[in-house]
């Protein structure tokens, strides 16, 4: 069991080794997770450029945003896998590995001696998860998968826009993203068996899948009205009001779930009448009349400011938010109070400001993660400290071009 009571914790999966052969989002983003509760992370990256992402733009001194955003807390290690003598160091890793996390097509890993197979033979505790866009069954097994295939596959893409227009993507790569969410759950849930049984298990996350499982009430309206549902902008194709609404400076989010917060919408709104309005009174009839219910709070929320609305709807307890921008949500006041950026000394660029862990354990203070590693930064760190090879023959290994 882990030690909770010194001042300074590395998180509830201290001891935990992850062998990582992710690139680029959706596996890393299942390995950020995993390092972010504290378990060692070996990001096995190719010679060269390393991780794709390491060359997306904008760039700073060489290193890129994308993999910043994606890699904290990990540890680097270059091998090629394409020759013989670097397959074998990546077994011996997985041989002393407890999880191990893989998100190219099915059938790669395989061909290259590292599929599950291969290594619960040496390892039978090995916690195997592959993620791929499609998983490892069906017609659509092989084919390439990028976020936005993802969303427009799941239905997710057709019901995101404003009525009437193209659909529009997620802000946030979600097709990607939620194997992220998915991956580590399964890890976790299969590390609980482990505990049981001693022995490891392959995991198969499809980022289809996980987007299907997403829909939620979604799928749900679908399967009640045998029709597609349709995009609503930021409103709720049930509940009304709700959604983004105009100010004067800006725009305001205001989402009414209860009656009781209609009534208060309207008091805050000084149309206490409304509350009782023979259209208005349920949810069904203020969905049935959309369009005269948000006429009625564009009204009055388009010629005052966003500040002084906030006020006004936290006063009479309004759900309600601005809509602000990335940065300055990751400057307000809840965001500085949950610590959820930190500083970070990164080998090349300094001083930087990184997204922090989201994961908070009370009582227990957890170190701050560590900075995205440069490319190959911890190859020798870990050939030598788990692997016990010296370094006459690490540097041999990185003459022969097998690390770099």
């Amino acid at each position: 069991m882990t030690d909770t009571s010194s001042s300074i914790w590395a998180g509830p999966l201290a001891g935990i080794r992850v062998l990582d052969f992710t690139r680029v989002l959706a596996g890393p983003a299942a390995s950020l997770a995993l390092a972010d509760l504290g378990a060692e992370v070996w990001k096995v990256e190719p010679p060269g450029t390393g991780d794709e992402t390491r060359t997306f733009p904008p760039i700073r001194d060489g290193e890129s945003h994308y993999f910043l955003g994606n890699n904290r807390g990990k540890k680097s290690i270059v091998i090629d896998l394409k020759v013989e003598a670097g397959v074998v160091l990546a077994r011996d890793l997985a041989a002393r590995c407890d999880i191990l996390i893989e998100n190219y097509r099915p059938g790669v890993m395989d061909r290259l001696g590292l599929g599950y197979e291969a290594l619960s033979a040496i390892n039978p505790g090995l916690i195997y998860c592959a993620i791929s866009g499609f998983g490892m069954t069906g017609p659509l097994r092989d084919r390439p998968s990028f976020d936005i295939v993802t969303q427009a596959l799941s239905g997710v893409l057709s019901v995101n826009g404003e009525p009437g227009g193209l659909p529009t993507k997620l802000g946030i790569p979600l097709g990607d993203l939620v194997g992220g969410i998915n991956g580590p759950i399964a890890i976790l849930a299969a590390l609980h068996e482990r505990h049981a049984t001693g022995k490891g298990r392959l995991i198969d996350i499809s980022l289809l899948d996980g987007l299907f499982g997403m829909l939620g009430y979604i799928a749900q309206l679908s399967f009640f009205t045998g029709e597609e549902p349709q995009p609503q902008g930021s409103q709720h194709p049930s509940l009304v009001p709700y959604g983004a609404f105009p100010a004067a400076d800006g725009s305001i989010i205001i989402a009414c779930l209860t009656n009781s917060f209609w009534s208060r919408i309207c008091q805050a709104i000084g149309r206490p009448d409304a509350a009782t309005d023979p259209r208005f009174e349920t949810i069904g009839q203020r969905r049935a009349h959309r369009a005269p219910v948000n006429d009625l709070i564009q009204a009055f929320t388009a010629p005052r400011t966003v500040a002084e609305l906030v006020e006004l709807f936290t006063e009479y307890q309004v759900p309600h938010a601005p809509v602000l921008g990335v940065g300055e949500a990751l400057a307000q006041p809840q965001a500085v109070a949950r610590e959820m950026v930190v500083e970070v000394e990164h080998p090349v660029l300094g001083k930087v400001p990184i997204v922090n862990r989201p994961f908070k354990f009370p009582g227990a203070e957890q170190e701050k993660p560590m900075p995205p590693p440069v490319l190959g930064q911890h190859t020798d760190e870990i050939l030598g400290g788990i692997l016990g090879i010296d370094a006459q023959r690490i540097a041999q290994l990185r003459a022969d071009g097998v690390v770099a």
